[in-house]
């Protein structure tokens, strides 16, 4: 599948649905769940993006951490709706759900920034 025909499935239900058979509502419901908690963990990080911006003191470290959980939390919501989509289109199919690894990096991403805010923070 090309990257535009993924990216059109983000915007066309109608587009997920042409492909394969109904699957059972559950499992389409916990899709949806989990696209929402992934939505939930990109709006922490632009608020937490937002909230270094504004609290912490001036140093040149607040700019970079600000903006990295800012782009962090928007490359979290795109990844939430590309992964429903993908996943969405695997149950009609009847395909096993797409692999992914970026639970692990955005994990390790995250504990580096933490380090590096525990670090702005104490000079």
């Amino acid at each position: 599948m090309s990257m535009w025909s993924s990216v059109r499935l983000w915007f066309d239900p109608d587009e997920v649905r042409s492909v394969g058979s109904t699957p059972d509502y559950r499992f389409s419901l916990a899709n949806e769940r989990t696209f929402l908690a992934w939505l939930r963990t990109a709006l922490a990080l632009i608020g937490g993006g937002l909230a270094v911006a504004q609290f912490l003191p001036e140093h040149r470290l607040r700019g970079v951490i600000a903006i990295s959980l800012l782009a962090l939390g928007g490359l979290v919501a795109i990844r939430a709706v590309d992964h429903w989509a993908r996943s969405e289109r695997a149950m009609r199919l009847g395909e096993a759900l797409p692999p992914s690894r970026f639970p692990a990096i955005l994990a390790l991403v995250v504990t580096l920034g933490a380090g590096a805010l525990l670090i702005a923070t104490l000079l």
